[in-house]
């Protein structure tokens, strides 16, 4: 017998919430340009020790387009179908909205050209910056999985998505408001995928 499976209201507080602040972000940065204060949160991160390079480099990966097929794998072994199949969702939904939506709308390029001495670590100096892709999909990884999750392990993906926004940053591939907007949008993605699903009606095992 299957377990029982349920849709939540805060999914939808979450779907909604993830797409006005993805809107605010695009609004905000729609004119291309990187406003002072954003350039000096920009600098607060991308401008440390370059000891910070190999681990934040590391944890970058988790956004890759790749992580959601490894993790649903490893859903399919644990017998999660549902979760693993939000998870495949997610790849094709994230470039609908990344490239087909926001980068059709907003068009600004990435620190190496917008902002005067960003420090690049092994990133592009051109191209589209807005949204982060490598947001959207940790982001959304994150939030598929906490339903699945004690609260231990929903605190630790959750600060591994937010790291990886951090060393996106770190590394120069994209301003702040980039990753917050790439952020909310993956949230709002997962949120979604978890409506038309159902995520489980009890929680995680102990």
């Amino acid at each position: 017998m299957s377990a029982p499976f349920r849709r939540r209201r805060s999914d939808v507080v979450l779907a909604a919430g993830g797409i006005a602040v993805t809107a605010a972000c695009a609004t905000a940065v729609s004119d291309g340009t990187v406003d002072t204060w954003e350039r000096r949160l920009f600098a607060l991160v991308n401008d440390r020790s370059d000891a910070w390079e190999t681990p934040l480099w590391a944890v970058q990966l988790l956004g890759v387009l790749g992580t959601p097929l490894v993790v649903a794998a490893g859903a399919l072994l644990l017998r999660r179908p549902r979760l693993a199949a939000a998870l495949v969702l997610l790849v094709p939904l994230k470039l609908v909205v990344e490239r087909g939506v926001l980068k059709e709308l907003v068009h600004r390029e990435r620190p190496g050209t917008t902002i005067p001495g960003a420090v690049l670590r092994d990133v592009p100096s051109a191209g589209g910056s807005f949204p982060s892709g490598h947001a959207i999909v940790a982001f959304g990884v994150a939030v598929l999985l906490l339903p699945y999750l004690a609260r231990r392990w929903q605190v630790v993906v959750l600060v591994l998505a937010v790291l990886n926004s951090v060393a996106r940053v770190y590394l120069g591939g994209h301003a702040p408001l980039d990753v917050v907007g790439g952020a909310a949008a993956g949230v709002a993605l997962a949120a979604t995928l978890d409506l038309l699903l159902g995520v489980p009606a009890r929680g995680p095992r102990p």
